[in-house]
């Protein structure tokens, strides 16, 4: 393989390995908040052990989600430097945004939510939680905005002088409202949403299982499994179908390629699962008649634009992408499904509790969530090839000139191994949380008073022992 060829292969690694911790730490983030208002208004302890106990989990999955985003500004550098020649009046300015205004928002007020729960108050301890999850969907949004772009380029426009060509900015709002950013923006984070309450549910149905922390866990599963039940739903309903139509009216070669439709056909059928023959140019499998003319045109009998309709424009990668987007269709609304028999479970004299196979899939649930969400971002960039501007800027042209297949080759070995590595760690620390489970609250100020300097530790310990006194009298 040649130098472009591993970069694609290296790009899609570290970006996909990255993509497991954004939405975890947006969704979580969500929940974090959510029950620190229920904390806020009931003064239950057991929503503050619950805080305490997420935050911490929340903490290790943003130290992961930070140290592997920065490895993909290095390879737009090295791997991509005439494509970040070429975006870098557009693109370099979305992503200093980010980096202005929404990383150092959310890690301005990391520190404080880590370590300032028995410092702060409620009040601003909640409102420190908040702040971190406003930072997180701030950054999302500049990161959406830019790859939006990339898939529905507007406001700009080719300089030739100097040479080598580039993209200019000429209207920033026309880049920050491209056609495609809104429905990606809102059908991302509803994922992320999902995700993050399929995390919550995960780990309260897990001590159910075994049987621990079952008053906690039976109060967690109560928030998170119609949070998760909700997101879920809308996501399919509302915000996936609405994809749909954006795909349709932006990029139907996308949306014939995604169907494998290799002819234009009216009441086109959608298939549920199936298999494309890119030599004979023909899609089988089980499909469901007249779905996709009604999910891009809301109309049984309209006709979709096939395949041979744009020859001979390139095309993507056919049933590559056929798998994954498949896998992303099916599996959203079996989330949907699953957290509804949790549902109906519950409100069935409380069965949810002592069902062994219903506990068992919401336990999976995280991981089958994790695997949606990223199979849709598969969907969204390999649909876009040979493309990565779209209809601007082929994949290939965008490679470093002087880049060697040897010097890539060693560093995706290298990232394998660290990649695998990190992903080890990051399992065995989650794990050991989730197996220590959250701590009594006595245990949790103790832990963090001895974490302060000794002058500091000597103030908050006289403090407490005043308002023991003042409790006594």
């Amino acid at each position: 393989m040649d130098a472009e060829q591993l970069s694609r292969i290296q790009f899609a690694l570290t970006a996909s390995f990255h993509f497991i911790f954004p939405p975890l730490s947006m969704g979580l983030g969500l929940m974090l908040v959510v029950i620190g208002v229920i904390y806020f208004r009931t003064k239950d302890p057991k929503w503050r052990r619950l805080s305490f106990f997420w935050v911490k989990v929340y903490g290790l999955i943003f130290a992961l989600g930070v140290a592997t985003g920065v490895v993909q500004e290095f390879e737009f550098g090295m791997n991509w430097a005439n494509y970040s020649r070429f975006v870098g009046n557009v693109f370099g300015s979305l992503l200093a945004a980010e980096g202005v205004f929404a990383f150092f928002l959310e890690g301005g007020f990391l520190g404080l939510m880590l370590f300032g729960g028995n410092r702060l108050g409620p009040r601003l301890w909640l409102f420190s939680i908040f702040m971190v999850v406003f930072g997180a969907h701030f950054s999302a949004l500049w990161i959406i905005m830019a790859n939006s772009w990339m898939q529905t380029p507007q406001g700009y426009t080719i300089a030739t002088d100097p040479a080598p060509a580039r993209a200019v900015m000429t209207d920033f709002w026309e880049v920050v409202f491209t056609k495609s950013f809104i429905p990606r923006l809102m059908h991302v984070f509803m994922a992320s949403w999902t995700v993050g309450a399929a995390l919550m549910m995960s780990v309260s149905a897990w001590y159910l299982l075994k049987k621990r922390h079952v008053e906690l866990a039976k109060s967690n599963l109560k928030v998170a499994l119609p949070a998760f039940i909700l997101f879920a739903t809308v996501n399919v309903v509302i915000f996936g179908a609405n994809q749909a139509v954006e795909v349709t009216q932006n990029q139907p070669l996308k949306l014939a390629s995604m169907e494998g439709l290799w002819e234009s056909e009216s009441c086109a059928r959608m298939f549920v699962i199936g298999w494309v023959d890119e030599t004979t140019q023909t899609t089988s499998g089980i499909s469901i008649p007249c779905l996709l003319s009604f999910l891009a045109y809301q109309d049984i009998n309209a006709t979709v634009a096939g395949i041979d309709t744009f020859a001979p424009a390139p095309i993507p990668p056919i049933n590559l992408l056929f798998q994954v987007y498949h896998f992303m269709i099916v599996m959203g609304p079996a989330l949907a499904a699953i957290g509804v028999l949790g549902g109906l479970m519950f409100l069935w004299k409380r069965r949810l509790y002592t069902s062994r196979f219903v506990l068992s899939l919401l336990v999976i649930t995280v991981f089958l969530g994790e695997a949606t969400i990223t199979s849709g971002w598969w969907t969204a960039e390999i649909g876009r090839q040979p493309w990565v501007v779209y209809n601007v800027l082929e994949t290939a042209e965008g490679v470093s000139p002087v880049l060697a297949a040897l010097d890539v080759l060693l560093s995706l070995g290298m990232f394998i191994v660290l990649y695998s590595l990190l992903l080890v760690l990051f399992l065995y620390l989650l794990n050991r949380k989730i197996q220590d489970g959250p701590e009594e609250l006595e245990d949790v100020e103790t832990a963090e008073v001895s974490s302060l300097p000794d002058t500091f530790r000597d103030i908050f310990s006289r403090r407490q022992r005043a308002a023991d006194l003042g409790e006594e009298r």
